[in-house]
């Protein structure tokens, strides 16, 4: 390597805040002074424990650490910077600025990873996000962990190679060797004997709560199953992601993305194809659920879900405080959480799946109920009005007759889906020029105004809302369902008849 030592070595690597990606420069000065190694420019406790790692992995890939005053800078300064993940930047920005490496390669390059004292080369988190975001800017090459080829190979706009070792990377910018771009070969593990996918065949009975479940499925409405233990609530709820449309590339990605970030990527198979489903225990937290914790916000359990389902066994169970947290993303699509230094926001466009017993006591009959009619009331209290007023399906589960546990043919997950595909289908080439995907985005006024019903079928609508049994927003809400119900008929435009049953299943009666 030259001993010529360069003023300046730059590297360009890319910071995550949550959900939101930004450009970032990293620069290493080597001036005269008392030996330091001091990193600033926003950067946490994390990024600045990086400094004895660096140090370590650079005389340990066989180059010299400088021995004067070294100032690493982060900029902008006003982000805040968290995680191991500039390591390999920074390590590159040093030995640029003391000649050890070439810099010519640069420029229009972004450099991620964490180094190992040895000096090898370690995944990180959120290289989707990153990476896309870098594409956009209009970089032409990123240089990743040899762990996350598989996940940077999905940004086909840039060149992707991926590194073992700092000395590897070294030797790249040199022009010495080619970064490997091709994921390593695993070994396929075997499928187990005798694997059953969860199909909605399984389920015996329960024709209402099937029926409602479709519908759900078909708009991405909201749904709470109420019932005795050991009905099918559960069972039904696990079956939903086997009847939904698979995700298109934009969604996929965009999935991928937060999962990437929250570090549960399948290694092997990165891309998330298939609508989510994460079910979370009900004792958990509001952070544990919207994101958040020290330092990096991390996404909860509800933008995990995004464009899946978010299903809430046991809902009762849960905080009242949890469960009203849920609101804003509900309405809006996204998650927002405070942070000392800004807001920390994650897509949280899920399905709502709620579940819940009728009372503590559970039984199987209603008969045998030993709780006060207070007690009920207190028990599904827990889920306020203004989080039911955002639920549009409302489904009592009662417990099948002997008979219909003895009879076979129920229609299978695949019979289901094809219908919801074809309504899911319909609903996309109708919002097509305002960009939803599902009925269960349109706003309420784009529903009165631009595609306004009949009178006739508006009628239902205004008697509801004479009596008071409906609010402004749970008409509107209405309204989206009874478009879902005209698209599985394959109609025009909702009824008469699609309005009322739409009302008749938010009505507070059917829980």
């Amino acid at each position: 390597m030259s001993s010529r030592v360069r003023a300046l070595g730059t590297v360009h690597t890319v910071g995550l805040n949550a959900f939101e990606a930004k450009m970032l420069e990293v620069q290493a000065s080597v001036g005269t002074g008392l030996p330091a190694f001091v990193v600033g420019g926003g950067v946490d406790g994390s990024v600045r424990e990086a400094r004895d790692r660096i140090r370590s992995a650079i005389t340990n890939s066989g180059f010299k650490f400088p021995e004067g005053r070294l100032t690493v800078a982060l900029s902008p300064a006003d982000i805040p910077k968290s995680g191991s993940g500039f390591d390999l930047a920074i390590a590159v920005a040093i030995l640029v600025s003391t000649g050890e490496a070439a810099p010519h390669r640069l420029p229009r390059t972004v450099v991620m990873g964490e180094l190992a004292l040895d000096g090898r080369v370690r995944p990180v988190r959120g290289i989707l996000p990153a990476l896309i975001h870098a594409a956009k800017q209009g970089f032409e090459r990123a240089v990743v962990p040899q762990g996350n080829i598989d996940e940077a190979l999905l940004v086909t706009e840039l060149e992707v190679g991926a590194a073992d070792s700092l000395g590897q990377v070294v030797s790249w910018l040199a022009g010495e060797c080619v970064l490997d771009a091709v994921p390593r070969e695993r070994e396929e593990i075997p499928a187990a004997a005798g694997g059953h996918r969860d199909d909605m065949a399984d389920v015996v009975g329960q024709s209402e709560a099937r029926h409602a479940l479709e519908i759900a499925a078909a708009g991405a409405h909201h749904v709470l199953m109420t019932g005795p233990p050991g009905i099918g609530k559960t069972m039904l709820a696990k079956r939903i992601p086997g009847i939904l449309p698979q995700l298109r590339r934009e969604e996929s990605l965009e999935v991928t993305a937060i999962h990437s970030i929250a570090g549960v990527l399948s290694p092997g198979d990165p891309l998330v194809s298939d609508p989510p489903f994460v079910a979370p225990h009900h004792s958990t937290s509001s952070t544990g659920l919207l994101g958040g914790g020290t330092g990096f916000a991390r996404p909860g359990a509800a933008s995990l879900a995004h464009r899946g389902v978010l299903f809430l066994d046991e809902c009762a169970e849960m905080s009242p405080t949890v469960l009203d947290s849920l609101r804003q993303p509900l309405e809006e699509g996204e998650v927002s959480v405070p942070r000392r230094d800004g807001i920390a926001r994650y897509p949280a466009r899920f399905q709502l799946v709620l579940a819940a017993n009728p009372c503590p006591c559970a039984p199987a009959h209603d008969v045998d109920c030993v709780c006060s009619s207070v007690v009920r009331r207190r028990y599904l209290g827990k889920l306020s009005g203004p989080l039911m007023d955002r639920v549009d399906i409302r489904v009592r589960m009662d417990p099948p007759g002997s008979a219909a546990l003895m009879t076979s043919g129920e229609e299978t997950s695949a019979q289901v889906r094809a219908r919801v595909v074809t309504a899911r289908s319909a609903a996309v080439e109708r919002w097509r020029e305002y960009g939803w995907l599902t009925n269960s985005e349109v706003p309420g006024s784009i529903l009165r105004q631009r595609f306004r019903l009949s009178a006739e079928a508006m009628r239902p609508v205004e008697l509801f809302l004479r009596d008071g049994r409906v609010t402004a927003r749970g008409a509107d809400r209405a309204l989206r369902l009874a478009w879902t119900m005209c698209d599985l008929r394959g109609a025009d435009k909702p009824t008469e008849d699609d309005v009322a049953q739409a009302l008749l299943y938010r009505d507070r009666g059917s829980y």
